[in-house]
């Protein structure tokens, strides 16, 4: 099960909701990810309650389109639970656009188009930093912001590090090849 379908089982642990309040509820509590798409939540809604984890507890129309209420079902909740007492499994392999970049880069066009890629990226990751670090001084800014942003923020960390060591690798292959 998808980690959005978790997410929704999550809110809807707080009590009975409809869709509409489900995707703005996720959009408010992960504001720095990707916002949840309506067709999304209500795909994904279809899917629980086929699975037994929701339960539809009614309609309404409050000066719009119908408006279905959905609720946590006790299978729901045992799911959920079940989920939060898992523990990640550090992912086996890197898989990262980034890293395919450098390595085609340097595959096809040699060490210089490598060279001003990295240094390219290292720039536009240092901007985003910049950005996140914003975000963490910012008084207007929930507890769900900061958090997205320390999550961001060491993520980034540790691809500035990577850019870095990389450009010093490719620096060392540059002048291996031309000295």
């Amino acid at each position: 099960m998808s980690t959005a379908a978790h997410v929704l089982l999550a809110l809807l642990a707080a009590g009975p909701q409809h869709g509409y309040d489900l995707k703005k509820a996720h959009d408010q509590r992960f504001p720095k990810t990707r916002p949840i798409a309506f067709g999304q939540v209500y795909g994904t809604l279809g899917r629980l309650e086929r699975d037994g984890l929701v339960e539809k507890r009614g309609q309404s129309r409050e000066g719009g389109p119908d408006r279905t209420e959905f609720a946590l079902t006790d299978a729901g909740r045992e799911k959920l639970r079940a989920w939060l007492e898992e523990i990640e499994t550090p992912a086996p392999y890197v898989t990262s656009t980034l890293l395919a970049k450098v390595v085609v880069a340097l595959l096809v066009n040699g060490v210089e188009q490598a060279r001003g890629y990295l240094a390219e990226q290292r720039r536009a990751h240092t901007a985003r930093l910049r950005e996140l670090t914003a975000v963490k001084t910012d008084p207007e800014s929930s507890l769900g912001d900061v958090i997205a942003a320390d999550f961001a923020i060491a993520h980034l960390d540790a691809d500035l590090r990577w850019l870095h060591t990389t450009l010093d690798r490719v620096a060392d292959l540059h002048r291996e090849v031309h000295p």
